[in-house]
Formats: C-alpha cells, structure tokens, sequence
C-alpha cells in the first residue's frame, strides 16, 4: 500500500549561464528551495517527490543565443547522466525523496554530436531510474527529438511506449515525465497513461500563453483526460543576459499541482521565486480507476476507430538523421510543407488572401506552395 504523501513542485528563478560553469548559481538556489520548501510543506505529510521547472539548472541559452547544435553538443552538455546531477543525488538522499527534473545532453547510446531535451528522476538514493526523451519541440529549440532519427532511435529503444512514453514504477506510485511543448498534444499525456503512468511530471510553458489560460487548461485537462495526477512546475524568472540585475517574468508562474478528477489542488499564481505542495493519495487514484462508471475514461477507448486518424503522416520523420538539427530558416521551410501538406488534404483550408510570415525567412505563399529547395525524408 501507497500511502499519502506530499509533492511538491519548485519554481526557481535561473540565470543566464555562459558556461557550465554557471549551471552552479542555478544549482544553489535549487538546493535552498528544496531545503525551505520540504521544511514548510512536510508539516502536513512527509515529502516523497520534488519536482523542478524546465530550465532550472541550465536555462535556455542554447535556444536563446542560437548556439551551433554539434558546438553545443561537444563543448556545452555532458553525457546523460552528468555532473549537474551530483548535487541534486546528495538532496535526494539528505530529504529521502525522489527528484524529478529536466537537462539537456548527449544521450551516449546513441549519435554522438547531438543533445536532447532529457527529463529524468532520482530515487531517494540518488540513483537515475527514468529518462525521457522529448518528443515535441518548439521551433527555436534546437534539440534533437526522438522522430528527428527515427530508425536510430527505434533500433536502440525499439518502437513501442517503453521507448517514447517511459513510466518509472516507484514506491510512490507510476510516474512519467512529458516536457514544455510535449503538453500542447493530448497525445504524450496518453502515451504515459497508456504506459501505467499515475504521476505525470509536465513542466514550463511561456508567455503570453501562459497568461491567456492555456498552461491551466492543459494541466487540468491533461490530468482529466487520463484519470492521473499533474505535478506541473512552470520556471521561474529568467536572468535574461549575464549582466542582467533584475529577472524577467518570462513564464508568468501559475506553477500547478492538479489531482485525477481535474482539479487545482496546488496552485502559485505570481511568476517569482516559490514552491507549491499538495497531497498525493495514488491508492485513491487506483480505487477511482478501478470503480469509477464515468471520468474514468481509459476503460472506453475504441482504439481502432482513433487510428484511422494517424495513417497518414504529417511532419517528417528522419528529417535531421545526416546531420544535426538545423536553424531558421531551415526549419520554418519544414513547418510550411506540412502546412501545406494538411491544406492538400483538406485537414486546412487556406486563407483566401495571405502570403507566407517574411519573418520565417520564406516567401512561401499561404496558399500552400512549397520553396523548390525543401527537402525530407519520410522513410
């Protein structure tokens, strides 16, 4: 038996690093926050998982400054798991918790002069038991995906959940990680769930988005939708360059913890320097699961009539196999093709009187026309 226990979820401001060296400052204040919040939340139940938001140990300078992929690779990230680790282990074992969180690295098994977007978890002992490699990336991010090699990835993790949706099973309950952009496609909480998952770890979204609701509606939904808790720790304000004195309020807080009917049982609203905590019951959970007529939604699924929907594909796999992912324009040439490969389906209807973003470096029309230099590969 499970019984309860309390998360919580960190939202830590991070500076702006240049070096690895600079991942240090971000480490400090991590280990303060955990310290100060498991003192205050433990007074309710004892803490068995923390979570950390995106970024926090090494910020978003390679998106941000648009750093080389195979520069950075090499000179930047450290084989998973690396050294940025080593004093998150020692607060795993000091707080007998488990440590949820998210750093970009080389993945040793597999192409060498590429990163990924990592999300990973420590036991209470500080050993790393769960790995994910994000699946869905936002246009400046830079890191390599999973479907970016596709027959080099499938052929060292195979081609089924355990290699695209990993669940940890712990003493605490099932728990999967999904990162930043991943929670925009219901797809990647149900891959989880599907997987046993009971936990979800789903951190970060940006501004303005953020603000205009979509990080709650997607917490929340992402939790009902699956019948499983969200711990959800938006990232907190952003040194945006090395000199900077004060943060910037990039995120816009709303750091969540959301239980398995949908519902905010831990929220921050302000995007500062602070934590949340919230209890964790997964007994419930399961006796939900295994009782409930109605939101317990996974019992229903007619999976064979929700197939028929990804027969054809949309972006194309293998697209960065021979060489490291590319920059804009490179990549904004790839998102207009399947813009205009979902027009020729008719999945869009294309606007009657439009032209391409001249912001994406491309004068491909919004009626569809592919740039004549465009290549991928699909197989």
């Amino acid at each position: 038996m499970i019984e309860p226990y309390t998360a919580v979820a960190l939202q830590t401001p991070h500076h702006n690093c240049q070096t690895r060296e600079d991942w240090e400052k971000n480490l400090d204040t991590i280990c303060e926050a955990m310290d100060a919040a498991i003192w205050l939340a433990a007074l309710q139940y004892p803490v068995k998982l923390v979570a950390l938001g995106e970024a926090a140990i090494q910020t978003f300078a390679d998106s941000k400054l648009g750093f080389d992929h195979a520069t950075a690779a090499n000179e930047w990230f450290h084989e998973f798991p690396g050294p940025e680790l080593d004093r998150l282990r020692e607060k795993a074992r000091e707080h007998r918790t488990f440590i949820v969180g998210q750093c970009r690295s080389r993945d040793p098994e597999l192409h060498p002069d590429r990163y990924f977007n990592l999300a990973f978890i420590l036991d209470p002992e500080g050993e790393v038991i769960h790995r994910y490699h994000k699946n869905q990336v936002y246009r400046n991010e830079h890191s390599t995906t999973p479907h970016d090699i596709w027959d080099s990835f499938t052929a060292r993790y195979g081609c089924d959940c355990n290699a695209f949706f990993p669940v940890a099973d712990t003493e605490i309950g099932k728990i999967g990680t999904i990162i930043c952009m991943d929670r925009s496609y219901p797809e990647t909480a149900r891959g989880l769930a599907m997987n046993g998952a009971e936990v979800i770890y789903m951190p970060s979204y940006p501004e303005p988005w953020t603000g205009m609701g979509w990080y709650e509606i997607q917490n929340r939904s992402r939790a009902l939708d699956n019948t499983c808790y969200v711990v959800a720790p938006n990232s907190g304000p952003w040194f945006l360059n090395p000199d900077s004195k004060v943060p910037m309020d990039v995120f816009g807080g709303k750091t969540q913890i959301v239980d398995y009917q949908g519902q905010v049982i831990g929220e921050h609203q302000a995007g500062d320097y602070s934590f949340v905590s919230a209890i964790v019951d997964v007994e419930a959970l399961r006796y939900y699961r295994a009782n409930a007529y109605f939101g317990n939604w996974l019992k229903d699924l007619r999976v064979e009539v929700y197939r028929t929907i990804y027969e054809e594909p949309i972006y194309p796999k293998n697209l960065w196999m021979d060489q490291p992912p590319q920059a804009r324009p490179e990549r904004d040439r790839h998102l207009h093709e399947s813009i205009r490969r979902l027009q020729e389906r008719g999945v869009y209807t294309a606007p009657a009187n439009s032209r391409g973003r001249s912001d994406l470096g491309t004068d491909v029309p919004g009626g569809g026309q592919p740039s004549s230099n465009t290549k991928t590969r699909e197989g």
